[in-house]
């Protein structure tokens, strides 16, 4: 099993030390011959930022490949849904263990996700580091 992800995009634009590349993902039966006919099929733009030394190399329009390694796409999976999913069970559990109310034990379970994202937005320059993308040769 590879131990890298990756995708092909387009570069969007090329700043001084930050490439921007349009990735679009499809689902599974995006690709298949009836796809225009059936709602199930859909695919997604994301556009991601490269950060790199040498931006000067790239040029808008260049197709590339965007790569990650395993280690950081599981990062990224135990920040965005790992983390916040247990924080909200363990909340919800002693909420309503607490309260006896499982509106107000829900409500509150949901609330602590707010404080969870802004500690997540406060070090996002230091998870910038740690969960990057490059671009393959």
């Amino acid at each position: 099993m590879s131990q890298k992800i990756s995708h092909s995009g387009v570069i969007e634009s090329v700043l001084d030390d930050c490439v921007k590349v349009r990735i679009v993902q499809a689902s599974a039966c995006a690709a298949c011959k009836v796809a225009g006919h059936c709602n199930a099929s859909e695919s997604k733009v994301k556009i991601v930022d490269v950060v790199c030394g040498d931006a000067s190399r790239y040029s808008v329009g260049q197709e590339v490949t965007v790569c990650a390694s395993r280690d950081v796409a599981n990062r990224a999976l135990l920040l965005g849904f790992g983390i916040p999913f247990l924080l909200l069970i363990i909340v919800l559990f002693f909420a309503l263990k607490i309260t006896s109310d499982e509106g107000v034990a829900a409500l509150t379970a949901l609330g602590s996700l707010i404080p969870y994202y802004f500690i997540l937005w406060l070090f996002r320059a230091k998870i910038q580091r740690q969960i990057s993308f490059y671009i393959e040769d």
